[in-house]
């Protein structure tokens, strides 16, 4: 059966799997210039004998075709971008480069579909169909590189039936694996407010109009949009990371800058949140005298699991590691550009268990600490591979 021999191919490629996850990780590049890392991607398909084309500047799409006849196609997606992060871990595969580091774990998607495609190609004789391999830049910034490949034809010339992809968790155990179907992951949007006041001399407020004060009812004011606007059974998240008054002790400034981000999982929903903030805000600012630029970055949509398709994938994993080491995570108000394919086609992208509490990998994704427990880089590349071949039909 392909399911012993795919299991076998990913404990005698583990090694190689790990090998490669570790020169990626020493070696991180940011979002749209993974120069680098798209070179070494093509290098391995090139020894692989798996054509390839490069799309959306540093991004790869293969193509991999079983040799018994059939028309599906599948896509299988990994992203490749690093983050702007300085690396804390003492590992002889820390990153190399000062204030970039793989914190969210695309060096393991990206080893781990090269690991995938390496099973896929020894067995290409025993099933049918295509699978079109993935490597996606900037899945960390926006617009997204999932949305440029999208716009260059990623999915087209051949269209895939479905689209699946995974992402490493540490709050889920090596060995096991999250599945949900329907919405997943939240939209994301950057809001960047620019409060206009007058500044002045802290000791003669009466002659300013204070920014400081005008935007820090702002900040408490929207909060609104989520307590008392929201609809209670959709999840929305509002929070401000960055609040700049350029002034001194006794200095009123000019201005305050602000940014934040706005989250939930219902598009029409998002919409009407934008109005609302951007109209109270303004309304704030003026009535208090001074005035306010509210400018909204529309970035990623939510993601959304179809249940059809995550619902085989879900009998696939139960085949291939056992029904026990499947866990139902919770909907995750992160955001996740493969949140594009989600929209467009049958997507299903679940998550794959890294921590280990006994070697101490537990570090939250984007911090400066993350690792992985790389025992999950055998089942990252076996499963992806065995759900590969059972949605084509075959087996």
């Amino acid at each position: 059966m392909l399911k012993g021999e795919i299991t076998q191919l990913a404990k005698s490629i583990h090694q190689t799997v790990t090998n490669n996850r570790r020169h990626l990780h020493a070696h991180p590049e940011l979002s749209f210039q993974e120069y680098n890392t798209s070179a070494f991607v093509k290098s391995l398909l090139d020894e692989m004998n798996i054509p390839w084309n490069a799309i959306a500047g540093t991004g790869v799409v293969a193509i991999l075709k079983g040799a018994l006849p059939s028309d599906k196609v599948i896509a299988l997606r990994a992203d490749m971008d690093a983050l702007p992060i300085t690396e804390t871990n003492n590992t002889a595969y820390a990153s190399k480069y000062k204030g970039i580091m793989h914190a969210c774990g695309h060096d393991a998607h990206t080893a781990s579909l090269l690991g995938t495609a390496r099973i896929l190609q020894s067995i290409k004789s025993k099933f049918g169909g295509t699978v079109k391999l993935i490597f996606q830049p900037a899945e960390e910034k926006l617009p997204g590189g999932a949305r440029l490949m999208i716009e260059e034809g990623v999915l087209d010339n051949p269209r895939p039936q479905c689209v699946i992809g995974q992402h490493v968790v540490p709050s889920i155990d090596c060995g096991k694996i999250g599945i949900r179907k329907g919405k997943l992951m939240a939209s994301m949007d950057e809001l960047l407010v620019t409060v206009k006041g007058k500044g002045g001399h802290g000791a003669q407020p009466q002659q300013n109009i204070d920014p400081v004060l005008i935007a820090s009812h702002i900040v408490i004011a929207l909060q609104q949009i989520v307590s008392r606007m929201a609809n209670p059974t959709n999840p929305t998240v509002l929070s401000f990371g960055k609040f700049i008054a350029d002034g001194a002790v006794n200095v009123i400034p000019d201005t305050v800058y602000m940014e934040g981000t706005f989250r939930t999982l219902n598009e029409n929903w998002r919409n009407e949140a934008h109005a609302q903030m951007k109209k109270m805000a303004e309304g704030i600012a003026e009535s208090m005298g001074g005035s306010c630029d509210f400018i909204i970055n529309r970035g990623y949509p939510f993601l959304i699991n179809e249940e059809k398709l995550t619902g085989q994938v879900g009998i696939f994993a139960e085949e291939y590691m056992g029904k026990e080491n499947i866990v139902d995570p919770d909907i995750w108000m992160a955001s996740e550009d493969f949140a594009y394919y989600s929209q467009v086609k049958d997507s299903c992208f679940y998550f794959l268990g890294v921590g280990n509490a006994q070697k101490q990998i537990h570090s939250a994704l984007h911090t400066s600490t993350f690792d992985i427990d790389e025992n999950a880089l055998e089942l990252s590349t076996g499963l992806m591979a065995y759900i590969a071949v059972r949605q084509l039909g075959n087996e």
